[in-house]
């Protein structure tokens, strides 16, 4: 699944690039997770602005309007002067005049939204109940430590949830915490402010490195230039369940959390 660092860097590849152009036409596929909010044909002829993003959504700022992207599980965006005809997998083509803008999207969970603003009751119900952007100010020690404190679920739980930090996803969560040396399965009010200060700025560290390496390419994962991620292979428990730990050399444990797997160091990790 697209996390931030997948989104992030997917709006990297394509904002400059899209910013001034005129819509021409949209093509609308197979239904996605929400309906467009709007008549294709309304789209034409608005001028795309800058890209933004929060959390996991896409903000694609027009003269008139938002459009909020959202990659579901699956979803990817190809932006291209030019692309072949649209296969039945791609859901949505919005095609101006510095090239089109493509979601490609196998198991339909992604979704494009048109809202009139950001104040509108569809896009507050989607972005409200955001947490923290992890990588902005905003993400302060003291607060996050209150907001763990209010949790009595595992430590990997809240991080997931996204409702406290946003955006950190399974990979990245499961690398934080080693980094952090806290095991996945400590409950989080038992989290005092120092491993809680330790767990924020290895959230922080594991973000921006997966950002430098482009995200990560599990399966079909490409930014909009067609740019695969790498982080994955610089990880150092996720997916290495049973190989040595990078750091001590302890095999590295698999365990099943709300039906996600958790990676950990049970020396490393040790509480």
């Amino acid at each position: 699944m697209p996390e931030l660092p997948e989104v992030e860097v997917t709006r990297r590849s394509f904002a400059d690039r899209i910013a001034g152009a005129r819509v021409e036409a949209v093509r609308v596929g197979k239904p996605l997770r929400w309906p467009l909010g709007c008549l294709p044909g309304e789209l034409v002829g608005r001028h795309v602005g800058s890209v933004g993003r929060r959390g996991k959504y896409l903000l694609l700022h027009l003269d008139q309007g938002v459009l909020l992207i959202h990659l579901g599980m699956s979803g990817s965006l190809q932006f291209a002067a030019a692309l072949p005809a649209p296969g039945p997998h791609d859901h949505f083509d919005l095609c101006t005049t510095m090239g089109t803008l493509r979601l490609h999207d196998p198991r339909r969970f992604g979704a494009v939204v048109h809202v009139p603003d950001l104040d509108d009751a569809r896009a507050r119900k989607l972005l409200d109940g955001l947490g923290v952007e992890p990588l902005e100010s905003g993400f302060d020690p003291k607060l996050f430590h209150q907001g763990l404190r209010r949790r009595k679920t595992s430590i990997k739980q809240v991080l997931l949830s996204g409702d406290l930090v946003v955006g950190v996803g399974n990979i990245y969560a499961s690398e934080a915490l080693f980094l952090a040396g806290i095991r996945p399965t400590v409950r989080a009010d038992r989290i005092g402010f120092a491993r809680a200060s330790r767990l924020r700025d290895a959230v922080i560290a594991v973000l921006q490195r997966a950002l430098a390496l482009g995200g990560s390419t599990l399966k079909d994962f490409s930014a909009a230039d067609g740019q695969s991620g790498y982080f994955q292979m610089d990880a150092m428990v996720y997916g290495r369940e049973g190989l040595p730990c990078r750091q001590c050399g302890t095999p590295v444990r698999l365990l099943r959390q709300g039906q996600r797997a958790s990676y950990f160091c049970s020396l490393c990790q040790k509480a």
